[in-house]
């Protein structure tokens, strides 16, 4: 059998053109996983409000934000996979969830190398309904529709794999390295509440509360607050951060049901109401830049902390292309490709 590896990230929209804006809303929003609602009721939230009033303001976030080679999660997620490319013995492809290139593409990439044994790396160190789950789903899909003979092995999520912690600790110090600063903000993208008790293999331990996501469970493989969580935490040991000058929120709600808390952007304007003068920021749901990071944490986020009494608002970049998340990545793919084909079934 040959072997072969789909990256896989969120995917963008193909420009800041609100028509584009308005496509990638649909597909993404449509998803059944993102939100997860019946499909009539979905269909009337995004359709028949959603598409009619947030497309030309979520393309002027994008246009803050865009690049001369277009968007920055697509040139990233590119970078990334070509560097791959060159350190591992196996072909690598890349596909975006929603956008283009499709997953669809990917696969096609891979099978006309001659590949039929794929590793799917979802590009989320946690696993949600949202990102992961919606990722291997439709590959599941696209493989029996059009790709039977292909099998796959997927990747787990690495959110406390000291390799990944690792890496994701030496980037957070390099660029706090001579920085004055007073707490540390890790900032995960948010779900509604109701997607953790959803993903809850056990229907019985996720209560949402001050002790769940610290008492074990096989709960947690699918908890996306525990892991989130837990990153958090294995961060903050390895860094040797202080009690106190660190914590964790969620970004990115939409609607008005409860989604994870305490939220982002109240978070960083109560630091500013508080007296707080000098924080960082850290998004380390997100393995590369993007809208939610570059436009809604570095440009929306600074402008609360500031407009609150901050003075000084450091955003630290998501791992992107670095070479020590380039090389952990394919040591990651080596190591499944130098498998016995008896493990790798």
């Amino acid at each position: 059998m040959s072997k072969g590896v789909l990256l896989v990230n969120l995917g963008s929209p193909k420009s800041t053109d609100p028509k584009d804006v308005k496509k990638y809303l649909d597909q993404f929003l449509m998803d059944e996983r993102v939100i997860d609602v019946p499909y009539l009721l979905r269909a009337f939230i995004v359709k028949g409000i959603v598409l009619n009033t947030r497309p030309k303001k979520s393309a002027e976030a994008y246009q803050r934000i865009w690049w001369d080679e277009g968007s920055p999660l697509i040139v990233l997620s590119e970078r990334l996979q070509e560097k791959v490319d060159i350190y591992t013995g196996v072909p690598i492809a890349l596909a975006m969830r929603y956008g283009e290139p499709s997953i669809k593409q990917g696969l096609q990439e891979l099978v006309d190398k001659g590949v039929d044994k794929v590793l799917l790396m979802p590009l989320y160190p946690q696993f949600a309904m949202a990102t992961t789950e919606t990722i291997l789903v439709l590959a599941e899909e696209l493989q029996k529709e059009f790709f039977p003979q292909i099998k796959f092995t997927t990747v787990p999520p690495f959110y406390n794999h000291p390799d990944y912690i690792n890496v994701l600790s030496r980037s957070i110090a390099e660029k706090l390295e001579g920085v004055d600063y007073e707490h540390l903000l890790f900032s995960y993208h948010g779900v509604p509440e109701r997607h953790i008790k959803k993903s809850d293999v056990t229907n019985s331990h996720c209560k949402i509360d001050g002790s769940c996501c610290n008492t074990p469970s096989p709960a947690h493989q699918f908890c996306y607050r525990h892991q989130c969580l837990e990153t958090t935490k294995q961060v903050a040991k390895t860094l040797q951060l202080k009690e106190g000058t660190f914590s964790t929120s969620f970004q990115s709600r939409l609607g008005f049901d409860p989604w994870l808390k305490p939220y982002t952007d109240r978070t960083i304007e109560n630091f500013g109401l508080n007296g707080m003068k000098k924080m960082a920021i850290v998004s380390p749901a997100f393995v590369s830049d993007c809208l939610e990071t570059l436009e809604e944490l570095g440009m929306e986020g600074k402008e609360i902390f500031e407009e609150n009494g901050g003075e000084e608002f450091t955003l630290i970049p998501c791992l992107n292309d670095r070479e020590d998340w380039v090389k952990t990545l394919s040591r990651w793919i080596d190591e499944w490709a130098m498998q016995p084909e008896t493990q790798n079934a």
